[in-house]
């Protein structure tokens, strides 16, 4: 089985880092939240490169992965994705998106609709930010310019996690909080003017034709349940699950419920079931799709 981390693909002069684990014929790409890095997917990587090949990239700017100086948008980090893959011969892929990452594959499948076998939407909303969000992102950019890094990042810790999370999971809290300090401040700063400007994706949810599967943590309090509510209510023939004790980072909070929804989501669409030929060699099953 293939295991390879810290490769990377030059995209427009950038240097984009990915982790590609597994053999698959349509593989599993993860992309992550504000403000992480692909090392977020780690229990994710490690489960399903047992049966799938699974890559996890660092948005430009995050990770390893070098940006420019010019301003970052969310059409922009969806363009590198598609570019992403068309370095790596990938046709079309079943995409997970967390949080940032969601308004990203949403952007991606709007304008690339042909290039996506299934999506997962996780801790997620298609709505742009309120005016209340947007004067909150431009105040953290500001107490990130004078300083007070530190501050913004613990505060955001309590906010992406949930109770028991941050009382019995004191390993999982430090390590993300540690995660979050070593992104670059111009980083920081250029993704939250991209978050705050992001246009609106509730328009275009009637025109997701694969197949969907959202995932939201009962307690999170940065995309509560009611916009995983809107996604399901508007998107065709999607799946919504809750995860119980989980906030925004679901997949790490509760990583067992949250593989387990999505390997089943796989298992229940027989397109996308990765059928054993010879060895590491994987055959297509033609689609079909519940109605």
């Amino acid at each position: 089985m293939k295991k390879t981390k810290d490769l990377f693909v030059e995209i427009d002069g950038l240097k984009i880092y990915y982790d590609d684990a597994g053999t698959s014929l349509i593989p599993i790409i993860f992309i992550h939240g504000f403000p992480f890095d692909k090392s977020s997917w780690r229990p994710q990587m490690q489960f399903f490169q047992k049966t799938h090949r699974v890559i996890a990239f660092d948005i430009r700017g995050f990770g390893k992965s070098n940006t420019t100086i010019e301003k970052d948008s969310i059409n922009i980090y969806a363009e590198d994705l598609i570019k992403l893959m068309d370095a790596l011969h990938i046709e079309k892929a079943i995409v997970c998106g967390l949080s940032m990452g969601g308004y990203v594959l949403l952007n991606a499948v709007h304008n690339h609709p042909d290039r996506f076998d299934a999506i997962v939407l996780s801790d997620t909303k298609c709505e742009a930010d309120s005016d209340e969000a947007k004067t909150m992102r431009l105040e953290s950019i500001e107490a990130i310019k004078n300083g007070s890094l530190q501050a913004f990042v613990d505060g955001f810790a309590k906010k992406v996690f949930c109770q028991n999370t941050l009382d019995n999971s004191p390993k999982l809290v430090e390590n993300i909080i540690k995660l979050m300090l070593s992104t670059p401040q111009n980083t920081l700063i250029s993704s939250l003017l991209a978050l705050a400007e992001r246009a609106e994706a509730c328009v275009s949810l009637g025109n997701i034709n694969v197949p969907t599967l959202i995932i939201c943590g009962q307690e999170d309090a940065i995309t509560p349940p009611i916009h995983a509510n809107y996604l399901h209510e508007n998107i065709k023939n999607s799946k919504l699950h809750f995860i119980e004790s989980a906030g925004h980072l679901s997949n790490l909070e509760q990583s067992k419920q949250f593989n387990a929804l999505i390997e089943r989501f796989i298992a229940n669409k027989p397109s996308l079931v990765p059928t054993p030929l010879y060895g590491n060699e994987f055959v297509r099953i033609p689609p079909v799709f519940e109605k």
